[in-house]
Order: C-alpha cells, then structure tokens, then sequence
C-alpha cells in the first residue's frame, strides 16, 4: 500500500521512503494555469479549426474590453496554448497544438505514475 508522505516522498511497497520519480515541468504548470480560467477556455473555443485572431477581433466576439482581452491572450500563450505571429502591426493569435498536446502528453504520464 502506498501512502503520501512529507516533501514530495512516498511509501513504497515495503514501506520504506523513497522520492516521487515525476515532477510537472513549469511549461505544464503554465498550461494548466492558463486553462484555469473559464474566460480563457471561452477564448480558446474561438480558435477551433485553426482560425486566426486579432486582439480586437477577440474583444468583439467575446464581448470583453480589449486589455481585458489582450491579458487573456497573453496568459494563454504564456501557457503554451497560443501562438502570435505580426502581420503589420496587428499580432495573430493562434492555437498551437504541438504544444498543448506535448503538455497533456506529459499531464496524462503524471497522473499514471501517481494515480
């Protein structure tokens, strides 16, 4: 039976301590933090199907004010989530899928391995 234990060790099998073997990596804890929010997972829907967005045009879809919009938009892409890239002087967001695959691939070992 295993039990949790202080500091990040568990008991293993014959009881003894040992340290946890997987720790998410800060890109997870970005990913994670950035979809906490249901403002952000709102967001995020309107990027299905790869569409490509303005902060304005996030602003007026959503209804939220645009630096409202823009700290939404940053924290996603400090999570992983969205990508930008500058057509002029508009940025584009836009979802990055590689990259939130890679964070739920590493999520899904986590929880494996300690549930």
């Amino acid at each position: 039976m295993t039990s949790q234990g202080a500091a990040g060790t568990t008991g293993g099998p014959a009881g003894g301590w040992q340290q946890a073997v997987t720790e998410l990596s800060p890109a997870v804890h970005a990913f994670l933090k950035a979809l906490a929010s249901p403002a952000r997972q709102r967001v995020m829907l309107l990027f299905a199907r790869g569409a490509e967005l303005s902060v304005g045009q996030v602003a007026e879809v959503t209804g939220l004010a645009q630096p409202r919009a823009s700290e939404h938009l940053a924290e996603l892409r400090r999570g992983g989530i969205l990508t930008s890239r500058k057509d002029g002087k508009t940025v584009l967001y836009r979802a990055d899928k590689h990259a939130g695959a890679a964070a739920l691939a590493e999520l899904q070992a986590f929880l494996q391995h300690c549930c």
